[in-house]
């Protein structure tokens, strides 16, 4: 093989490994435009009582897939404050821009699936359009479901969000808010 011959094949070998490990570890492009931090102020109704929340959202790249991390902060009647914060990971599926959770860790730092017949929600996300949807689906002790849906659509001053929370086909708590893109 001539030299000139030998510096193409290798430069074709490089190419497709540069190609193939940015494909391993880019996040889907429909994700791209939700990336980002955010924070806002929404409003929850529950059993018929209505009440503000703060809210902060960070959606990011990871790995192969994305992290959503949230934080909720209720004032109570009482002037306390309830803070309540989530992190989790999605990794795309074999259908387009539909996601599935990543495992848990247990105590030794061992990764172990979810069982939602165990108590662990079973949750998921989808891409569709400029809105991003996370669903968990809970299996209660006596066997009925329950289903929250946080949907998040891209608006020019960052997301709107609608919360439900569905227990056995009652609507049991809405939250609905816009959250702002912090620069």
């Amino acid at each position: 093989m001539r030299s000139r011959d030998r510096f193409f094949v290798r430069a074709l070998v490089l190419c497709t490994m540069m190609a193939l490990a940015a494909k391993g570890t880019a996040a889907p492009t429909a994700l791209e435009p939700f990336f980002g931090d955010y924070e806002g102020e929404a409003v929850s109704e529950n059993a018929g009582e209505v009440r503000k929340r703060d809210l902060r959202v960070k959606i990011a790249a990871t790995g192969k897939g994305f992290t959503v991390n949230w934080i909720s902060v209720t004032r109570r009647p009482d002037g306390t404050l309830k803070r309540k914060e989530y992190s989790i990971d999605f990794l795309p599926t074999k259908r387009k821009n539909i996601f599935r959770s990543g495992e848990r860790k247990d105590m030794f730092g061992n990764a172990v699936p979810l069982d939602p017949m165990e108590g662990d929600p079973y949750v998921w996300a989808r891409v569709h359009e400029d809105t991003l949807t996370v669903f968990a689906l809970h299996v209660l002790e006596d066997g009925g479901y329950e289903m929250q849906t946080y949907v998040r659509e891209r608006i020019p001053e960052g997301l709107s969000l609608k919360y439900s929370r569905i227990r056995d086909g009652e609507i049991l708590g809405t939250v609905t808010g816009t959250l702002l893109e912090v620069r």
